[in-house]
């Protein structure tokens, strides 16, 4: 195994804290490679390694790069997915779904497993969920009646609806529309009680709104 220079070392710990400090983002393993003169394979390499020694924290799949630096200035946080909609008949975000992820400071999201889904439908505009908004979906729960729920539908399709408990005869989960002007207390059906997540906070589209 060839010997890693601590001087590239030092180099990459510089371009990263200044692409931080320039772009307040965290720079690509291939923008690493371009600003220190290294092939892309040798930059991640070295991320590998000075994340071993503890002289960086480093996590590939989630894109995370943090320095002593960094560290200070970045709250404790956790990436979490963002998908522009939760593909049809799968309960699971597939990787090559997933748009890019983002971090979520856990000192306002709490600690748990989450993903981010844009609205496109406006089935929840009296909840104060419209189109455009993001919501923060929380998947390591237990839907409680009232909860807003990502979920499939007999159709095998998602759907962002209020959780209204099990009807009793046929055991079907009971789906809640929040738009009395448009569809006036309608509900749908679950065939299977497939929830995808607990919706625990929106994030508003507040440009299309003063348009």
């Amino acid at each position: 195994m060839r010997v890693m220079s601590e001087e590239t070392m030092a180099d990459i710990i510089s371009f990263v804290n200044q692409y931080f400090c320039d772009k307040h983002t965290i720079p690509s393993v291939g923008k690493i490679a371009q600003g220190v003169g290294i092939p892309r394979s040798t930059a991640y390499r070295y991320l590998v390694e000075m994340n071993n020694r503890g002289m960086i924290e480093y996590d590939g799949k989630a894109r995370m790069i943090r320095t002593p630096i960094i560290r200070k200035f970045a709250p404790e946080s956790a990436p979490c997915p963002f998908v522009g909609a939760i593909p049809c008949g799968s309960a699971q975000i597939k990787e090559e779904n997933v748009r890019e992820y983002i971090r979520l400071p856990v000192s306002l999201f709490g600690k748990g497993k989450f993903y981010i889904l844009e609205v496109s439908g406006d089935s929840m505009v009296d909840a104060g969920i419209d189109p455009g908004d993001l919501v923060v979906v929380r998947t390591d729960c237990t839907a409680e009646i009232g909860d807003i729920v990502v979920a499939l539908t007999e159709d095998n399709e998602s759907t962002l609806k209020v959780f209204g408990g099990v009807d009793e005869e046929t055991k079907n989960a009971i789906l809640e529309y929040r738009n009395q002007a448009k569809y006036p207390n309608q509900k749908i059906f679950a065939s299977q009680r497939i929830v995808r997540g607990i919706v625990k906070h929106v994030i508003k589209a507040l440009e299309q709104e003063l348009e």
